[in-house]
């Protein structure tokens, strides 16, 4: 089977993501194409048997580069079997109020591009302090210190759950 396997991402979390799920596709066999969706115009998604997209969720929206692709390519998306992987720290946690913030952010995004992801999985993210600016350090502390309250908040850690994001694949490619 041959998979697009697309990304868009802020800090390099879904980055990382994406290409653990290549490898691993890769891994199992199948032809796999690891793309930045920044770079994808003219892509022509018939070569493609399904797709799985990637993106990560700031500020309540997802990277402009993703919606610019699924515009772009909304039929042949809905033509195939697709996976979304939606990154977030909101997805690290067992809050019915963030879990609720991530269907109406991802509600948002379907109204305003149009594309139903044929399934979806909340996958959890990374706080890398390293990585962001003073406000966007200084917000991210204040979430990492209510979902976490034991955190080292002047150290990056990650939550992505390697076993359940391969799992949550391995599923859906055998649906």
């Amino acid at each position: 089977m041959k998979l697009l396997v697309g990304y868009a991402t802020t800090e390099g979390q879904a980055r990382k993501i994406a290409r653990h799920v290549a490898d691993r596709l890769s891994d199992l066999g199948h032809m796999v194409e690891l793309l930045p969706l920044a770079e994808a115009e003219g892509l022509d998604l018939a070569r493609f048997d399904r797709a799985i997209l990637v993106a990560s969720v700031h500020v309540g929206h997802y990277q402009t580069a993703l919606a610019a692709f699924v515009v772009a390519q909304r039929e042949a998306l809905a033509a195939m079997p697709t996976l979304f992987l939606s990154v977030s720290l909101a997805a690290a946690g067992h809050d019915a109020a963030d879990w609720l913030g991530l269907d109406e952010v991802l509600a948002d995004f379907t109204e305003a591009t149009g594309w139903t992801p044929g399934h979806v999985e909340q996958v959890a993210g990374a706080y890398a302090p390293e990585r962001y600016d003073i406000l966007r350090r200084f917000v991210m502390r204040r979430i990492v210190a209510r979902k976490d309250p034991g955190a080292d908040l002047d150290h990056g850690r990650e939550y992505t759950d390697w076993p359940a994001l391969d799992g949550a694949v391995d599923g859906w490619l055998e649906a």
